[in-house]
């Protein structure tokens, strides 16, 4: 049996982030031996409190790993853990399992699975849907592309992390996948906000307007909880503004390659864009309070009625680009 599938196995994580540090807690707390790197000790030392073992480095940690998991920001993070001299393939020894949990291109995924089959060892892409009180619960949704034995063989690991996890094909297709959720997800804000806006400005009392909007059918369920938090304007990063904006960017780069038309997607991300210049670290549905701005339900900040007499005004580059939607 490999030693992925019982609890004497030796997990290694990397990246103990706001996802990762919640999973890699889960995992500990239910009987793994987990060692822990990332660039920020800190947040190893954190991890350290619970029973995680830090580790010095990522080949280190990668040689004394039966399994090993990531949970990272972006392309070039994933890629910089996992290739090189000092990387996770040129150190993990033959028979490993590599659960990359990052949202990234889907062709970043087929590029390192077909390195680590080279290395000898099986990789799945396992991305994440939820965030992160789901991944304080342990009822994530996960998103798996590669093999599908190996999927199976740590159905053990993912059970602790996730209420519901599905295998959807070959290297890439859980990525890809991501990809698909988070489209919904950020159109879904977007259209919330404009919604939101628009019933404000008609003279319906905000706070109820959202406790009504939340009970209909029409409100994705990870919407739901997102309108109870707007009404308190607490836009704290469950799903930070600058990673949404990361993934509207891996969708439509993808979009464009396969010649796919995403002009709802394209505008979404392009009212995130005019918002994300300060507000990176905020939760995604800050969308909703910049809406609310170019509606004129809210007064612009100090420094963006100085932006504002710039050339470049973001109220005016929506209202273009709605223009240019239009006429086409």
């Amino acid at each position: 049996m490999n030693p992925a599938i019982t609890k004497s196995g030796r997990l290694g994580f990397i990246g103990i982030g706001n996802m990762g540090s919640r999973i890699a807690r889960r995992l500990i707390e239910h009987g793994y031996a987990l060692c822990a790197y990332d660039r920020n000790f800190e947040n190893v030392s954190a991890l350290a409190a619970s029973g995680a073992e830090p580790a010095s480095n990522i080949a280190d940690l990668a040689r004394k790993s039966d399994v090993v998991l990531s949970c990272l920001s972006n392309d070039e993070a994933v890629r910089k853990a996992y290739i090189g001299p000092d990387g996770v393939l040129a150190n993990v020894r033959p028979g490993t399992i590599l659960l990359e949990m990052s949202t990234i291109s889907p062709v970043v995924s087929r590029e390192l699975a077909h390195l680590a089959y080279k290395n000898r060892v099986d990789m799945l892409d396992v991305a994440i849907s939820g965030s992160t009180p789901a991944a304080e619960q342990g009822t994530l949704t996960l998103l798996a592309g590669g093999d599908a034995e190996v999927f199976e063989s740590v159905s053990s690991i993912l059970r602790v992390i996730a209420r519901q996890f599905f295998h959807l094909g070959p290297s890439g297709s859980g990525t890809t996948m991501k990809l698909v959720v988070n489209t919904l997800l950020g159109v879904g804000m977007q259209a919330v906000a404009e919604a939101v806006a628009f019933g404000e400005k008609a003279g319906l009392e905000r706070n109820l307007l959202l406790t009504v909007l939340g009970k209909t059918a029409v409100i994705a369920p990870a919407l739901v909880g997102k309108l109870e938090r707007v009404a308190k304007n607490d836009y704290s990063p469950q799903f930070p503004l600058r990673l949404m904006n990361k993934d509207y960017r891996l969708i439509l780069e993808n979009a464009a390659e396969l010649t796919v038309p995403m002009p709802a997607t394209a505008a979404a991300f392009q009212v995130n864009s005019a918002e994300f210049g300060d507000q990176g670290d905020v939760d995604f549905s800050i969308v909703v309070e910049f809406v609310e701005k170019l509606a004129s339900l809210r007064p612009l900040q100090e420094k963006e009625q100085l932006d504002s007499a710039h050339e470049h005004r973001p109220e005016i580059e929506y209202a273009a680009l709605l223009g240019t939607l239009h006429r086409h």
